[in-house]
C-alpha cells in the first residue's frame, strides 16, 4: 500500500536530484546551441544536433518501459543518469584537443541520449510507486518545476558564464551534477521496497511490449489523446528548436540567456500554482484551453524582432505548458493499471513524441529555406515557421475538446 506521509519526502528527494540534473543538462544544451550556431550560422545544423539528442530516447522508450516493469526501476534510473555523462565527456575531450566538429557533437549527444532513454519510463513509474492518486496532480506540478529548471535557471546562468569563460566550464558543471542525481536515486532506492516482478520475467520481451501497446489501445480515449499529442508536439517542437536561432540572429548569447529565463518564468509560476493547488476537475477542458492559448502565444512569439515582445509571448507560452502536461499526465495515469505503468509510459513516450522528430528534422531546414528564398535573416525564417505552427496548434486544440472518448477518461476512477 502507498503511504503519503512516508513516501512523499522520498519523492521530494528524487525530485531534487532530477532538478539538479535538469539544470546541468540545460547548461550543456544552451552552450551547444550557441556553439553550433556560431560555428555554422544554420538553423538546420542546430536542428540536427537536437534531433540526434532526442531520437535515441524516442526509439528506445518502448523497450526502456518494458525494462521498467521487469527490473528495479531505481537501478535503471541510476544507470541512465550515470552513463549518459559519457557522451558529454566525449564532446568535452574533443574540445580540449581543439574545436569540436559538428559530427563529433552529434556523436556525443547521441551517446548521452541512448543512456538517458532508460530514465523517463522508470522515473514516471517510480512516481506512481511512491505516491497515492490524490498526490499525482501536485507531483506533476513539481515535476514541471524540475523540468522548467533547464529553461529558467540554466539559460541565464549559462549566458552569464559564457560572457567571461567558454563552453567547457558548462560541461564540467553538467558532469558534476550526474554524481548528485545518482546518489539521490540510490538513497531513495534503499528507502523503499523493490517490487518483485517474477511474472514479468517469465513473459517474453516482445510480449511485454505488446502488453504496453494493449494498455493504451484498450481505451479508445487514451489512444486518441496520445495520437493528438504527437501532432501537438510537432508544432511545439518547432518553437523549441527555432527560438534560439530566432533570437541569436539579432542578439548575443547573454541576451538569449536572459530572454529564455524570462520566458521560462511563465512555466515556474504556473508550476508553483499547480504544485500548491493542483487541478481537481475539468481536465479535458483545461487541456484544450491551454493548448489553444499556447498556439496563440506562438504566433505572438514570432511577430517582431523585439526581445521584449518575444519575452512577453514566450512567458505566456511557457505558462500554459504545465497545465497541458498536468492534464495529460492525470488522464493517462489514472486509466492505466499500476503494474503496466512502466511499459505503458514507454509506449506513450514513443508515440506522443514522434512529433518532435518531425519538428527537429524539418523546422530548421524550413527556416533556412524560407530565409534563403525571401533573402531575409535566418531568425525571420524561423519566426515564419513558428507562427505557422502556432496557428495549426490552436486549430488542433479546438478539435480535441468535442471528442467524447477523451472526455470520458476523467470520469474513470483509477
Amino acid at each position: 500500500m502507498k503511504n503519503q506521509k512516508s513516501n512523499f519526502p522520498k519523492f521530494m528527494l528524487l525530485w531534487a536530484g532530477e532538478f539538479v540534473s535538469a539544470i546541468g543538462g540545460g547548461l550543456t544544451s544552451f552552450g551547444l546551441s550557441v556553439y553550433v550556431f556560431q560555428q555554422t550560422g544554420s538553423a538546420a545544423s542546430m536542428g540536427l544536433v537536437s534531433l540526434l539528442a532526442f531520437l535515441p530516447t524516442l526509439l528506445l522508450s518502448v523497450p526502456a518501459g518494458v525494462l521498467a516493469d521487469r527490473y528495479d526501476r531505481r537501478i535503471l534510473m541510476m544507470v541512465g543518469d550515470g552513463f549518459s555523462a559519457l557522451g558529454i565527456v566525449y564532446i568535452f575531450a574533443c574540445m580540449l584537443r581543439g574545436e569540436a566538429a559538428l559530427y563529433q557533437i552529434c556523436i556525443g549527444v547521441f551517446i548521452s541520449s541512448v543512456f538517458s532513454s532508460l530514465l523517463e519510463p522508470s522515473y514516471r513509474a517510480t512516481v506512481t510507486d511512491l505516491l497515492t492518486k490524490e498526490e499525482y496532480s501536485k507531483a506533476s506540478g513539481l515535476v514541471s518545476i524540475a523540468g522548467s529548471a533547464r529553461y529558467l535557471i540554466s539559460p541565464i546562468l549559462a549566458g552569464a558564464l559564457l560572457a567571461f569563460t567558454d563552453i567547457k566550464v558548462l560541461f564540467i558543471i553538467d558532469i558534476s551534477t550526474f554524481v548528485l542525481t545518482v546518489i539521490s536515486t540510490a538513497v531513495v532506492r534503499k528507502g523503499i521496497a523493490t517490487k518483485e516482478m517474477e511474472k514479468e520475467k517469465n513473459v517474453t520481451f516482445l510480449e511485454s511490449m505488446k502488453e504496453g501497446w494493449r494498455a493504451i489501445t484498450d481505451r479508445k480515449g487514451i489512444f486518441i489523446l496520445i495520437m493528438i499529442s504527437s501532432v501537438m508536439t510537432c508544432f511545439m517542437g518547432a518553437l523549441q528548436i527555432l527560438s534560439e536561432p530566432l533570437i541569436l540572429d539579432f542578439a548575443d548569447s547573454t541576451i538569449l540567456g536572459i530572454g529564455q529565463t524570462v520566458c521560462a518564468c511563465g512555466m515556474l509560476v504556473s508550476s508553483l500554482f499547480l504544485g500548491i493547488r493542483g487541478i481537481r476537475k475539468g481536465y479535458v477542458k483545461v487541456l484544450s484551453l491551454a493548448l489553444f492559448l499556447s498556439g496563440i502565444n506562438m504566433i505572438g512569439f514570432g511577430l517582431l524582432e523585439n526581445i521584449y515582445v518575444i519575452c512577453l509571448f514566450g512567458f505566456l507560452f511557457f505558462a500554459t505548458l504545465p497545465f497541458a502536461n498536468n492534464c495529460l499526465d492525470y488522464l493517462v495515469r489514472t486509466n492505466i493499471p499500476d503494474e503496466l505503468q512502466g511499459r505503458a509510459w514507454g509506449m506513450i513516450g514513443f508515440l506522443s513524441q514522434i512529433g518532435y522528430v518531425v519538428a527537429y528534422g524539418l523546422a530548421g531546414v524550413m527556416a533556412d529555406q524560407i530565409a534563403g528564398h525571401f533573402q531575409i535573416g535566418v531568425g525571420r525564417g524561423a519566426a515564419g515557421v513558428v507562427m505557422a505552427a502556432g496557428v495549426l496548434l490552436s486549430i488542433t486544440a479546438l478539435l480535441l475538446y468535442p471528442i467524447k472518448s477523451i472526455r470520458a477518461l476523467e470520469r474513470k476512477e483509477a
